[in-house]
């Protein structure tokens, strides 16, 4: 049986809007880059915003860092994980990004999971206290997963941090202040004025992704909008935070309540034995960060270490492959 200090590196947890932002994209090329350092796995990727041309930009992306682990049996690339995305009425006004056709093998809802399952199946096979959720855009998701049976125990138990980026609580209020209510484990708010104070350099668009002829990533940034521009990085400041905090990027407000209001601006109230935290910039820390969103987000894909479950995981699996009656040697004539 593995001891605690054998535990993989803690798996990660994305709930985004990707493709509304193009800093969303951007946190999923950082997380990727540093998942490929092996400083976090990927445990699961949900998207908020019903489009399903979103979990079709994302298939794309993950197709591509999937590439990594090179042809399989048979001359196949593997499949890219699956993709929890939540269905309902598109928003009329296309982002730039997602009236960019992308090469995808999904092609209706079916093709995609439900996100709240995803989360929860993707947090129950993590080692205690070894998860991080960071999540971008609407509270929808995170709302629906608390909702399930027997969750509350589950988040206490394998979710280390909740690192929230701000920015779209307006249309969904209500659910951010549901989530802030009872979400059991810390919580670490990312304001958009953190976002705003570390664009991400668009000029390394030309330089650091042209080691393939189409990345992905340098694809989405250019359709976002004009070329050339530096985007806000909002999501890139929680990602990169949620993966190493003790690095010294950001700093933290003192413990509070968070709260939200009609027009979804997100305060603290200070509170002793208060859950929660603002993220802080640090303008000293800015040649580092836009250093690492560099070399992070650009980061060349790696196949990723073999997957370690949890003893008791591992265990249950052995359990249930020793049930399984032997198979009967054939008769001979």
């Amino acid at each position: 049986m593995q001891s605690a200090a054998e535990k993989p590196p803690f798996g990660l947890v994305y709930d985004s809007d990707l493709g509304q932002t193009i800093d969303s994209v951007l946190a999923l090329a950082l997380l990727h880059g540093l998942a490929g350092k092996q400083q976090c796995r990927i445990a699961s990727l949900t998207i908020n915003c019903p489009d399903l041309r979103a979990a079709q930009l994302c298939d794309s992306i993950e197709r591509f860092y999937a590439s990594a682990t090179g042809p399989g049996l048979g001359g196949f690339v593997p499949a890219a994980a699956p993709i929890g995305i939540v269905e309902g009425p598109k928003n009329p006004a296309t982002p730039p990004v997602l009236a960019k056709p992308w090469e995808s093998k999904i092609a209706k809802w079916n093709d995609t999971a439900i996100p709240e399952l995803l989360i929860r199946n993707s947090l129950m096979a993590q080692y205690d206290g070894n998860a991080i959720i960071v999540a971008t855009g609407t509270a929808t998701n995170l709302d629906r997963l608390l909702k399930l049976t027997e969750i509350l125990p589950l988040l206490s138990a394998k979710v280390k941090l909740l690192v929230l980026a701000g920015g779209r609580f307006t249309s969904d209020a209500p659910a951010a202040r549901r989530i802030l209510a009872a979400w059991p484990t810390p919580i670490v708010y990312c304001g958009p004025e953190v976002g705003d104070q570390f664009p991400f350099p668009g000029a390394a668009i030309e330089s650091a992704f042209a080691y393939v002829p189409a990345h992905p990533i340098a694809e989405a940034y250019r359709a976002a909008q004009n070329m050339p521009y530096d985007a806000s990085g909002t999501a890139l400041a929680a990602m990169l935070y949620a993966i190493k905090p003790i690095d010294g990027y950001f700093g933290l407000s003192e413990s509070g309540t968070l709260s939200v209001s009609d027009a979804g601006h997100v305060d603290i109230r200070p509170a002793a034995k208060g859950q929660h935290r603002l993220l802080k910039a640090d303008p000293a820390q800015r040649e580092r960060i836009l250093k690492i969103y560099v070399e992070m987000a650009s980061a060349k894909p790696v196949a990723p270490p073999p997957r370690r479950l949890p003893p008791a995981l591992q265990q249950q699996l052995q359990q249930e492959q020793e049930k399984k009656p032997e198979k009967q040697p054939e008769k001979q004539p």
